[in-house]
């Protein structure tokens, strides 16, 4: 059984349900004749994706549906082998290049050679080139961004790609002039109830407005995580009404915990306590950089406001070692430990 987030999500520009504008500059993009490389950029649960896959279909026609899951092989040059999965159709291929880590150099350039070598199939495709999507392009390393600005220098006449980011501090410069940038906003707390509501109504349930407008606030703007939440709270209770609680995600009452346990004691066993929290996290997907930034929103309330400042800043500073670093528990670890040694020694000064 489909989730809402792919059940309901637009197939078309048309079914778009905001950014009206953006739409229709995507539509005029692929209908020009000359569609350019793309870095779309914006906040996780904006619609960037589902715009892509959208604009895809305006460029080639429903033959970018019918899509297959290919597992590819690659080889470094220490003989090391890498197995990496490849979502393609006879148009296009969409990869995630940072799920090998440092490897992804190797990928980025075997594959991309490969396809802009290789002539479109469909020889009534409305494109000759091929379209390659990139996802987390803002994770790639600087060889991995390198070796694809040589590729889209050139490969061009076989060859569109488009990446996809949350931000575009991460991508080095060459990359940023040759690509048309194009930002996707988050939606607005209204935009996100009129998706609920109409969800909810092709789903057959009763309007709760109430409830929608909560859900919208607490996704913080993410609509992918709002009907995530709107979905739970239908499956979970049989009479929805306005005043119905809404459920945190598991791994977010899991984290609510942790900053409980942080507060409570300051110590090398805790940290042991906390650490396995951590792994037990990260080995279910959830995002380091999302886990840090949980976990400071859950402590920033429990501790004195001239600490509060100070929190933040090594919440940033740890953020970024995690986006630089290789073994994210070592940071993440390392920010609690900096937590419990600030606030331990505030308690020490007010005792005094």
């Amino acid at each position: 059984m489909a989730l809402l987030v792919d059940k309901h999500r637009p197939r078309s520009l048309d079914t778009l349900s905001y950014h009206d504008d953006l739409s229709e500059r995507l539509r005029s993009l692929a209908q020009s004749g000359d569609f350019p490389h793309l870095l779309v950029y914006g906040p996780s649960g904006a619609g960037k994706k589902t715009r892509i896959v959208a604009t895809l279909k305006e460029l080639f026609g429903p033959g970018v549906e019918k899509i297959k899951i290919d597992s590819r092989v690659f080889q470094t040059s220490s003989n090391r082998k890498l197995e990496f999965n490849i979502v393609a159709s006879v148009y296009h291929l969409e990869i995630t290049p940072s799920d090998v880590g440092n490897y992804d150099r190797v990928v980025v350039q075997d594959l991309l050679k490969e396809v802009a070598q290789t002539q479109q199939v469909d020889q009534s495709a409305r494109q000759k080139f091929k379209v390659v999507v990139i996802n987390e392009a803002d994770h790639l390393t600087r060889d991995a961004q390198a070796a694809l600005r040589r590729t889209m220098e050139k490969y061009s006449p076989n060859l569109r790609l488009i990446l996809l980011a949350n931000s575009t501090a991460n991508i080095i410069a060459p990359i940023r002039s040759r690509t048309l940038l194009v930002r996707v906003a988050a939606p607005t707390v209204a935009e996100i109830c009129d998706v609920l509501a109409k969800t909810g109504a092709k789903e057959g349930w009763p309007l709760a407005e109430e409830l929608n407008l909560r859900v919208a606030q607490e996704s913080g703007r993410n609509l992918r995580r709002a009907l995530l939440m709107f979905e739970a709270v239908h499956a979970q209770n049989e009479k929805v009404t306005d005043k119905t609680p809404i459920p945190p995600p598991d791994w977010e009452a899991l984290i609510s915990l942790i900053a409980d346990e942080i507060m409570a004691e300051h110590s090398p066993a805790r940290i042991l306590q906390v650490r396995a929290k951590l792994y037990d996290l990260l080995t279910h997907c959830i995002p380091p950089t999302t886990i840090l930034k949980t976990l400071t929103f859950k402590l920033i309330p429990k501790v004195d406001d001239e600490l509060k400042a100070e929190v933040i800043m090594w919440s940033a500073f740890y953020e970024h070692r995690v986006r630089i670093g290789s073994k994210v528990i070592f940071h993440l670890e390392a920010f609690v430990t900096k937590f419990m040694k600030i606030h331990e020694t505030w308690l020490m000064s007010i005792d005094f």
